[in-house]
Parts: C-alpha cells; sequence; structure tokens
C-alpha cells in the first residue's frame, strides 16, 4: 500500500472510532421538573446516551423509551401511570433506570401491565434502587438478556384475587441476567422465571407471596443467598437443571420450604429450611442431584421424598427436631450417606464407641409403623396396641421385614459444624 494509502485508511479508522464514542461524547444530564408533559417532551428530545434527572413531584407515566437513555430521580421524585397499560415501557438496549418511585400501572395480567416491562429486543437493561409501588407486575423481562435488576423495593398489589395478581419481578426467556438485592411484598410470585438460562438469582428478601422464587423449565441458574419468610412455598424449583441452590433460608413458610419437582443435576447447599407448617422439603421425581449440608428444621415434615428419584447424594445435612424427620412409601432401599457420613438426625438415640463422630449402627428415618399410618391414617387408633409393639419390636431385630426404604449407614452424632444446635438459621 502506498503513502496515499495508508494515511486514507487511518482517516478511515479514525472516523470510525468517532463515531463510536459519538453518542457519548454528546451525552448530556437534562433536569426535568415535575410539569405535565415535561417529561414527554424531555425524552422527545433526547438523544442516546442522556440522562434524565426528575425532579421530586409526580411525573406523567405511560412512558415508551426508545432511546437509551437513563432516568433517575431526585429524592421525591415519582413517576404515575394512568391506571391501564404498563407505566414505563422500554424497546431499546441499554436504558437504565434508577431511584425512581413507579406507581399506578393497569391491573390487566394478560397485558403483564406493570410497572416497568422491558421487550425482548432491550436487554442490557438496568434497574437500580427504585420503589415500584402498588402495581400489577413490577418488571418485565420480556426476553431483554444480560440485566440487572439490584437494590430495588418492590410492593405488588394484593388486592385483588390471587389469580389475577402479578409477579414482583418476572423472567421470560432471558439468559445471563442478574437479580440481586432486591425485597418484595406483596403480589403473586417474587421472582417468577420461565425458560431463562444461566441467571442469578441472589441476596432477594421476600414475603407475603405465593413463591419467593419459582423455577420453571430454566436450567443452569444459581440461586443463592436469598430469605423467605411466610409465604405459601419458599424455593420452587420445577422443570430445571442443572441449578445451584445455595445458603438460602427459609422461615415460617406455609406448604413447603424448598420444592424440587422432576429437576436433575443440581447442588443444594447450605440452605436453612425452618419452621414450614406443612414440609420442610418436597423432592419428587428429581435425580441425580446432591443434598448436602442443609438444615431442616421444626417443620411437620422434614422431607418429603417421593420413587423416582434416583442417584441422589443426600449426606451431611442436619434433620432437628421435625416431627416427622422423613417421608418415603416406596419399597426401594436408598442410602443416604457419602464417604462413611450421613446426616444428623435429632431423635437417633445412638452410641460412638470408637468415638469417629459417627453412630455405629445405622438409622432408618422410617419404620412399617410409619408407613400403615400414612396408608392408613385410621391406624393411628391402633399405635399402642399389642400388634403395633410386636411390629416395632420385630423390624429392630428383623430390618429385613420393611420392603424398601431409607437408611443412613452412618448417622452423624453431632450437626455438622456450621449447623449447631441453636443457632440462628437467618431471618
Amino acid at each position: 500500500m502506498n503513502r496515499r494509502g495508508r494515511v486514507g485508511a487511518a482517516v478511515a479508522a479514525l472516523v470510525a472510532v468517532l463515531l463510536a464514542y459519538a453518542p457519548s461524547a454528546l451525552a448530556v444530564t437534562v433536569k426535568v421538573d415535575a410539569k405535565p408533559g415535561a417529561l414527554a417532551a424531555a425524552l422527545a428530545k433526547a438523544r442516546s446516551g442522556d440522562v434524565l434527572t426528575l425532579a421530586a413531584g409526580i411525573h406523567q407515566g405511560g412512558l415508551v423509551l426508545a432511546k437509551a437513555v437513563t432516568l433517575q430521580g431526585l429524592p421525591g421524585a415519582v413517576i404515575e401511570g394512568r391506571g391501564e397499560g404498563s407505566v414505563i415501557r422500554v424497546t431499546v438496549p441499554g436504558v437504565a433506570i434508577r431511584d425512581l418511585t413507579i406507581r399506578k400501572s393497569g391491573i390487566r395480567p394478560v397485558d403483564y401491565d406493570s410497572a416497568i416491562f422491558v421487550e425482548k429486543q432491550a436487554g442490557n437493561f438496568t434497574a437500580l434502587r427504585n420503589w415500584l409501588d402498588g402495581n400489577l407486575f413490577g418488571i418485565v423481562l420480556h426476553g431483554a438478556d444480560k440485566s440487572v435488576v439490584k437494590d430495588n423495593r418492590i410492593d405488588n398489589r394484593s388486592d385483588v384475587y390471587d389469580t389475577e395478581r402479578g409477579n414482583a419481578i418476572h423472567l421470560w426467556a432471558v439468559d445471563d441476567s442478574l437479580i440481586e438485592g432486591n425485597r418484595v411484598s406483596g403480589g403473586r410470585d417474587g421472582v417468577y422465571v420461565e425458560a431463562s438460562h444461566g441467571n442469578q438469582i441472589k441476596d432477594n428478601h421476600f414475603q407475603k407471596v405465593r413463591f419467593a422464587i419459582h423455577y420453571m423449565f430454566a436450567n443452569r441458574g444459581k440461586i443463592i443467598g436469598n430469605r423467605s419468610r411466610g409465604n405459601r412455598i419458599g424455593f420452587a424449583l420445577m422443570y430445571s437443571n442443572d441449578l445451584e441452590v445455595r445458603d438460602n433460608v427459609s422461615i415460617d413458610d406455609e406448604e413447603h420450604g424448598l420444592m424440587l419437582h422432576t429437576s436433575h443435576r443440581s447442588l443444594v447447599e447450605g440452605n436453612r429450611i425452618r419452621a414450614t407448617r406443612e414440609k420442610c422439603v418436597f423432592i419428587y421425581t428429581a435425580t441425580s442431584n446432591v443434598i448436602r449440608a442443609n438444615r431442616i428444621e421444626n417443620c411437620e415434615l422434614g422431607l418429603h421424598f417421593t420413587g423416582g428419584s434416583e442417584n441422589s447424594v443426600i449426606a451431611n445435612n442436619a434433620f432437628v427436631d421435625n416431627r416427622t424427620q422423613v417421608k418415603y412409601t416406596g419399597t426401594v432401599f436408598y442410602e443416604w450417606s457419602e464417604a462413611g457420613r450421613g446426616n444428623y438426625w435429632s431423635d437417633n438415640p445412638a452410641f460412638d464407641l470408637d468415638g469417629d463422630g459417627t453412630a455405629d449402627a445405622a438409622y432408618r428415618p422410617n419404620t412399617v409403623m410409619d408407613r400403615l399410618v400414612w396408608r392408613y391414617p385410621l391406624a393411628k387408633l391402633l399405635m399402642s396396641s399389642p400388634v403395633m409393639e410386636a411390629l416395632k419390636i420385630a423390624q429392630s431385630h428383623f430390618p429385613a421385614l420393611m420392603p424398601g426404604g431409607v437408611i443412613d449407614s452412618h448417622p452423624l452424632m453431632a450437626p455438622p459444624p456450621s449447623f449447631a444446635l441453636g443457632a440462628e438459621s437467618g431471618s
């Protein structure tokens, strides 16, 4: 290439660089007063990259963000909808919304009426430190990949029928996004994730919802450090594979603290499930999972384990003061220990003569009588009868009388160190 050609190529490259950085170089910050029509006018004039700073007061909603702008609020700034549709609809990538109160969406669940609705082509969206108050849905990410929803407070409407409530944070066909540090109250589900893969749901708090976190057909997710209190179900993970479920807390939930339904190859570790009114943990036809180092405490039923849940490791957990520790009615034997370590059972009156930290005899959480009562509830009336006492004695001497069941060949004498008895399970 001659000298003229080299100069031309250099000039072309410089022009390309300048064009690439031109939007940010020309971006400006604009203050928007809380006057009728002011925000819509500012958006019409804005360029991609601009920052619109909203003054305290009420700004009119029903907005469509078709430019990659940032909306940020000064203290007291409110965007208020008209009671129909979504308050803000995002149609381009790169939009950020932060430090605003957003309220008064419509109430049509079929239209996903939301505080913020983000369309499929509008990925790389950010919602930060907002208060979404009294909307049907909070934030709907409708295919918007690589988005961040962080440190928001979401108080959804609960004054409509259960079937017509909206989710606080709703992900559909969304990949590689982060949902972190949000506080949710009211509405349908806290975080609903469907057909969405590789997302992280971290350090969120949920109360007064149906399910705190609800996964459907969503793989490779990380569900870490979340808190559920007083909801119908804490963590409902259904038809989803290769999940990492760690260090979550469920306290005083109604039906299940954690449900793993037809979900496979997942790690469930370090979770604390306490005082669920029905079942701490429900595992239903879920295979090849590792369920390790969880504390399952003070529930009516500690762990309900159904047939068809093969090839899973269940070890190093603490089952503490559950009225029934485990329910399993199948005819297959399942070993609940790993590498010579089983689980801690608060009702196991065991001995450890060799001092290795594991009991000298295997532990069976279920008996013949348990299975009789589950199948024939009226059998409770005969629990103290001579026939039942004879069955108890026979099973203790002849375990083969019980066809199948859960057996822990190496039960622990004490809870794992991180789960010492009396330790607070989170709040």
